[in-house]
């Protein structure tokens, strides 16, 4: 860690990292609530519809982290983080003023965009952080951005029992304001001047270069695309899966804190074991016990055994499981490009966010009002992200604890 230049505490870093990332999740998780009214007020013919209303936010998200990685490695990461929360605030507003469902999903494509700002985090972490230290915050980091996930519906479904659904966009706008104010005055620079590059097309193709030559780099944020694709799945679906499957749409706030609860769990658990155990070996046994259990659970939808328990129970072991697989194969993906932490993060962000939303968007079209199509696309993202993890490590010994 370069503590010559970087002041801030260790817990109000993890904090304030958190908070930017969880700009982006909250103005998905809050919202879930909101999506049959947006239904019925805006006269949305298809129901299945909705779900442009997030993965339209996410494909904005991962284009516009090419474009953030960029100015944030050539004028500094405090000017471009400013600037990408100030344009969320905007387009945040803008969503809630929305008069049809072509001008919502514009500006929740601005939105997606504005939002992808919060990948420069990823490059103030990378500046300051390597090895299994990088692993350790990325974890604790996402402990704290999970509880975005546990309270976001609950705030949701509360700001629909006062409020019409257009002020859920309002709080977008008020949260991204709090954390641009905090980041002002606390967040010192951490890219050197000397550091900063010029936006030439030789320097941008050279850093994309190294992004998709080096195996590691590639392989590990294909294998977190498909693995964030099965998840991107089930917060489109939930609201649907509570709704037809087992027709308690009111429950979905809990269930969806629940999953997220066993999340934060696994990740606190991967920053306090992944120094003594190593990111390969936590992420390969997380990952093929993700396939066991998104195996057993498409079945037990295939055979109409759903129950809500049988849901919950499963799900959670899922999230969980997905929590110590993509936290890890993320820092294994990030550790080869620290030379280009800023682009670099950007075009894995791209990868990844943009990768995930197709494959999510195509899990959520075959929806058919079971948890099927959720758990059996969650089983095949896991085998395909086993064999990206194998490409990534040209057949070295499945369980090696051989780190960079």
């Amino acid at each position: 860690m370069n503590t010559r230049t970087f002041a801030l505490a260790f817990g109000e870093f993890v904090l304030l990292a958190a908070a930017l990332m969880a700009t982006q999740a909250v103005a998905v998780d809050a919202m879930l609530p909101a999506l049959p009214t947006i239904v019925r007020e805006l006269r949305i013919a298809d129901a299945n519809r909705a779900q442009l209303i997030v993965t339209v936010y996410v494909a904005g998200a991962g284009i516009g982290q090419l474009f953030w990685g960029l100015m944030a490695d050539r004028f500094g990461r405090r000017p471009a983080l400013l600037a990408g929360l100030a344009l969320y605030v905007l387009a945040a507003v803008s969503c809630g003023l929305s008069a049809s469902f072509e001008a919502l999903l514009a500006w929740r494509l601005l939105h997606g965009l504005a939002a992808a700002s919060a990948v420069i985090t990823r490059s103030v972490i990378r500046d300051q952080y390597s090895g299994r230290q990088l692993a350790r915050i990325m974890s604790l980091t996402f402990v704290v951005f999970l509880m975005v996930p546990v309270i976001a519906p609950s705030l949701g479904q509360a700001i629909l029992l006062v409020l019409p659904w257009r002020y859920v966009f309002a709080v977008f706008g008020v949260y991204a304001s709090a954390v641009w104010l905090w980041t002002l005055l606390r967040l010192p620079e951490t890219l050197r001047p000397e550091n900063r590059v010029a936006l030439t097309g030789r320097r941008v193709l050279g850093a994309v270069r190294i992004v998709l030559s080096d195996r590691t780099s590639l392989y590990y944020s294909l294998a977190v695309a498909v693995m964030f694709g099965s998840l991107l799945a089930y917060v489109g679906m939930i609201q649907q899966i509570f709704a037809t499957q087992f027709h308690a749409p009111k429950l979905m706030p809990a269930v969806f804190a629940l999953c997220a609860l066993s999340m934060g769990a696994a990740s606190l658990l991967n920053a306090k074991i992944v120094g003594r155990i190593g990111m390969r070996r936590i992420s390969r046994a997380a990952l093929l016990a993700f396939i066991a259990t998104t195996a057993v659970h498409a079945a037990v939808a295939a055979l109409r055994w759903e129950t809500l328990w049988t849901f919950v129970v499963l799900q959670s072991a899922t999230m969980a499981l997905f929590s110590l697989t993509a936290s890890n194969f993320g820092a294994m993906a990030l550790e080869p490009v620290g030379a280009i932490a800023g682009i670099g993060a950007s075009l894995q962000g791209f990868i990844t966010t943009t990768g995930g939303a197709l494959v999510a968007a195509a899990i959520g079209s075959l929806f058919n009002g079971t948890t099927v199509p959720l758990a059996a696309g969650a089983m095949i993202c896991g085998l395909v992200s086993f064999w990206f993890a194998l490409l990534a490590e040209r057949g070295r010994p499945l369980f090696s604890n051989r780190e960079h």
